[in-house]
């Protein structure tokens, strides 16, 4: 019951998704600039690290891509609950849990086919990654995407509109942004600034997917980066499964 629900909210969301396909190309347009504008100038820069430039800012724009596309996920349902669509669903008897999950597996879907894009880009320009570590990349983001799309709609159900959404998503996606050195390598920093770096479990992610670059699979790293993201999305699946039934939506 449950799967053939989610099934069902997950086809009504996806072909929403197909029929805006300007949507999708332009999720992906900010990664593709930092890509296209930022890479070059780190090309024979010492970044204090384990790989080239291209490893270790691709796996930082994967993430970065998933940080913000899920994270701002929850926008969609604000609407939704401003037209009825959320009071129509409320009387119907499709599983609450179905209910978003059938919701954060299109964004996922959505985000993964935007990182496919982006890693082809990188490959025609410059990136040298090994198979295991792409497909490792691609499945961290997919972790992410789930657990950040669950909070960020548990979060929509609770606020009364976009005007305090997206204030409380700023707030808590720039400190993530920052402190897990997507763009560059926390290696660079000041102590005091790579230790502060190691609360955020962001940046635990961002350096299991630098380690899958450069083809280091069997490392703490990787454990670690594995453990947190695990961890986070049943935080998040859980989270947005009690919202949801306590709201009915």
């Amino acid at each position: 019951m449950l799967m053939h629900d989610t099934a069902l909210v997950f086809g009504r969301y996806a072909r929403q998704t197909l029929r805006s396909r300007l949507q999708m190309l332009f999720g992906v347009l900010m990664p593709l600039l930092y890509l296209l504008f930022f890479g070059p100038l780190l090309t024979g820069l010492p970044l204090g690290t384990q790989g080239d430039s291209w490893q270790i800012l691709v796996p930082g724009l994967l993430l970065q891509l998933g940080l913000f596309g899920a994270s701002f996920a929850g926008f969609a349902i604000i609407a939704e609950k401003h037209t009825g669509v959320v009071e129509r669903m409320r009387v119907t008897p499709v599983s609450r849990l179905a209910l978003l999950l059938g919701r954060v597996l299109r964004d996922t879907a959505v985000l993964l086919f935007q990182a496919v894009l982006l890693v082809l880009a990188a490959l025609a320009m410059g990136l040298r990654a090994p198979l295991g570590g792409i497909l490792i990349g691609l499945a961290f983001l997919a972790v992410l995407t789930v657990a950040l799309a669950s909070l960020s709609y548990a979060l929509a159900m609770k606020v009364a509109g976009p005007h305090e959404f997206g204030p409380v998503v700023n707030a808590l996606t720039m400190p993530s942004m920052l402190l897990s050195g997507l763009m560059l390598p926390m290696a660079l920093a000041p102590g005091w600034l790579d230790a502060l770096s190691h609360v955020m479990p962001f940046r635990h992610l961002v350096d299991a997917v630098r380690a899958g670059y450069v083809g280091d699979y069997a490392s703490t790293t990787m454990l670690y980066g594995a453990l947190v993201a695990l961890a986070f999305a049943a935080l998040g699946v859980t989270a947005g499964t009690r919202v949801f039934r306590r709201a009915g939506a």
